[in-house]
């Protein structure tokens, strides 16, 4: 994929949110709306990697044999989906 040219967006933070991303933009002495870009990128990328660990389980849950795999797999899913 061919990166293009950077595209403006605005977004509204809450104060405490913005504050956190000021110090940490003066901490690595950059600008806050690099910091955003990079939490941005961050996030999306753990997404992603929690959605093919996601289709990961599920893969292996639907070609188990084992009970116990099973049961373990189940719970991790709905760990996964439901935070329990």
């Amino acid at each position: 994929m061919r990166e293009r040219k950077p595209v403006r967006q605005s977004v509204s933070l809450a104060p405490r949110v913005a504050r956190r991303v000021r110090a940490l933009a003066n901490a690595k002495r950059s600008s806050a709306s690099r910091v955003i870009a990079e939490l941005v990128e961050v996030g999306l990328e753990t997404q992603e990697q929690e959605r093919r660990r996601f289709l990961d389980l599920a893969d292996r849950l639907v070609s188990s044999q084992d009970s116990r795999e099973r049961e373990k797999l189940k719970d991790d899913l709905a760990r996964l989906t439901f935070g329990r």
